[in-house]
């Protein structure tokens, strides 16, 4: 199994802290949010990682040359997207297209996640893209919101009305046989329109769920963070701190 991790981006909404570093390389708990990343996916039986930079894509080279992340046993490498402050993750993902052959996770570098959400996520999902999901009681403008009919993925985006929201990605998915190539293609057809280079990809997959079969599995229940702004770091500290990643 191989992973992408999508960490181009600054985290403007996290300034000062990541003045001086992407939002990847914020520190918890005495690694950073790439690291405990890796520390899961190396746990979960990953082989190959590979990190899309761009702001401050030297410190991230850095930090995967680290001692602690050599023993881990996983390969990691890095691939530079040059039009990190003119675009946003969908291009990330079509700069990583190479690497959508077999089975692979997708995954946002701004996300951490419990051991056994991986573990559910890999044990239990055979269609060509299912997306990891979560519940929880009441949703905001900031929560990339989904809509299901029983398991399949109907909508996904940031915009959903409340009163049509089923759960929430966590920002991890799996693809399958031909998932890679149908999302490959998708996103080449999303960047035939310009203005595509601005989007979210998580707008083709919602794209994708129109056409055909997208499939989602629920990790609630299991411990995950998002991390956008000071109080999410916090949260995502006491997690690490209380052992709740299962490591």
């Amino acid at each position: 199994m191989k992973a992408v991790i999508l960490s181009a981006g600054q985290g403007k909404r996290l300034l000062p802290l990541t003045a001086d570093r992407p939002k990847c390389l914020l520190p918890l708990a005495g690694k950073s949010v790439l690291g405990w990343q890796l520390e899961v996916l190396a746990a979960n039986g990953v082989e190959l990682v590979t990190v899309v930079t761009g702001y401050g894509a030297g410190l991230v080279d850095d930090e995967i040359g680290k001692e602690y992340v050599k023993r881990l046993g996983l390969r990691v490498e890095t691939l530079y997207n040059r039009e990190f402050a003119t675009s946003d993750n969908l291009v990330s993902c079509w700069r990583a297209r190479s690497l959508m052959e077999g089975d692979f996770l997708l995954i946002n570098g701004d996300t951490i996640f419990e051991k056994k959400a991986l573990e559910r996520l890999l044990a239990g999902a055979r269609e060509p893209v299912t997306v990891t999901i979560s519940r929880k009681s009441a949703y905001d403008a900031d929560d990339m919101k989904v809509r299901l009919d029983g398991e399949r993925l109907v909508r996904i985006g940031k915009d959903l009305a409340l009163d049509e929201v089923d759960g929430e990605s966590i920002g991890m998915i799996l693809f399958r046989d031909r998932g890679g190539d149908w999302f490959r293609r998708s996103l080449g057809k999303a960047l035939e329109n310009e203005a595509a280079r601005r989007r979210w990809y998580l707008s083709v997959i919602d794209e994708m769920a129109s056409e055909d079969r997208v499939w989602t599995c629920s990790v609630a229940g299991l411990d995950w963070q998002e991390i956008d702004f000071p109080e999410d770091l916090e949260r995502a500290e006491k997690l690490v701190q209380a052992g709740r990643l299962g490591l």
